[in-house]
């Protein structure tokens, strides 16, 4: 099996051809949307942060900014500063010059001389960009080249029942072609840890899932507080969810039977390829946000109860096994599974058309978080500690 990308500089192979326009801090969130909401082909997205954090959260905020510029999905970066921040833009490009070699330029909306100059001087860069981007050519790659993003949001007991171990057969497919996928939320396993730790390829991985699950509680008492009290959610209840432990045995059917090579600290890049596991928290906005900058090119997300979440930089393939959900969702949904409850497919089945909907949108197929246009506000970056 192969998919048709674009080759990068670094070595990567995008589905997408973006150019992004990278705000460094809040403060350039607006110069960047305007810019980007006017030249075709560019992205841009909210980051709250970059200003007024710890050190710990700094170094956090840099390692997501300097992974989205990093993903294969983007062919350039403009990094777009204000100039008196703490994320100071020199660093920054230092951090991405580290990970990647696209094309990158840097503008400071002080140093510019305001909004409009920047929007000007910004405008015409990225439309060179965009005029290189576009010259490059798409070429056949196997699978060795593709990671996949494996989410769940909204889930009902149709997730865990048919959703869910679908995508797991997609999941042992794609692994057993050289492909990475890539599961997180540890809230989510919390209860069956121990069923993904089995899986592990050595002692330090096995025990580092079982790590992060303790150190997820330990930090939450530590305040006081309690994980079952925000998990399941609301939601999660209503479609028939009653407790931690069965929703994550819903959620580690995402990643199928295979081995589990590493588990990755919050948006990093993997360094092995298979199954791997990323230590995030149970939000999916966040969540995917933290995959994507770990170089994930596509996510496939299933939901049980709906849920319109996109991204600026990956295609997000929005999957329910919940025939009303599918039905009153259309307009967020991409592929509707309930055939499994009713007879007239298998789960088997389901698999291979996931996976051949997930080779379809490599080659260069829209999902409907695409054509909307979503992903722009649907950036959220973990953060250690409040503003100081």
């Amino acid at each position: 099996m192969k998919f048709k990308g674009y080759q990068r500089p670094d070595g990567k192979v995008g589905i997408r051809n973006h150019v992004l326009i990278l705000p460094t801090v809040a403060c350039a969130n607006e110069t960047c949307r305007i810019m980007a909401a006017n030249l075709p082909g560019a992205v841009s997205f909210v980051n709250q942060n970059g200003c007024g954090e710890v050190e710990i959260s700094r170094r956090i905020t840099q390692r997501v900014l300097a992974g989205f510029a990093a993903n294969p999905n983007v062919y350039g970066i403009l990094m777009v500063g204000l100039g008196c921040e703490l994320n100071q833009a020199d660093e920054m490009s230092a951090l991405i010059r580290e990970k990647t070699n696209k094309p990158l330029e840097v503008l400071l909306i002080q140093e510019e001389g305001g909004t409009t100059r920047t929007i000007r001087k910004g405008t015409q860069i990225v439309r060179d960009m965009l005029i290189e981007a576009s010259a490059c050519e798409q070429e056949w790659f196997d699978l060795s080249h593709l990671m996949v993003a494996l989410e769940c949001g909204g889930s009902d007991s149709t997730s865990g029942l048919v959703a869910n171990p679908v995508i797991g057969k997609t999941t042992d497919i794609l692994v057993a072609s050289g492909a990475t996928a890539m599961l997180s939320e540890t809230a989510e396993i919390v209860g069956a840890e121990h069923i993904l730790a089995e899986r592990a390829v050595d002692p330090q991985t096995k025990q580092k899932i079982y790590d992060i699950v303790a150190d997820l509680e330990t930090s939450l008492e530590a305040v006081g507080e309690n994980l079952r009290s925000a998990q399941p959610s609301p939601g999660n209840k209503k479609g028939g969810l009653s407790t931690i432990e069965e929703k994550s045995l819903g959620c580690i059917h995402k990643g199928g039977t295979s081995p589990l090579m590493e588990v990755l600290d919050y948006a990093c890049a993997p360094t092995r390829k298979g199954l791997v596991f990323m230590d995030t928290a149970g939000y999916d906005v966040l969540s995917v946000t933290a995959k994507v900058a770990g170089g994930c090119q596509l996510v496939i997300f299933t939901t049980g109860r709906g849920n319109p979440v996109g991204n600026p930089i990956a295609p997000v393939l929005k999957i329910t096994a919940n025939r009303d959900t599918f039905i009153k969702m259309e307009d967020n949904t991409d592929m509707d599974l309930s055939g499994a409850f009713d007879g007239s497919a298998t789960i088997d089945q389901l698999g291979q058309e996931v996976l051949e909907e997930v080779l379809r949108i490599a080659n260069g197929k829209k999902t409907k978080a695409e054509i909307f246009g979503f992903g722009f506000t649907e950036t959220v970056m973990k953060r250690v500690c409040d503003y100081v």
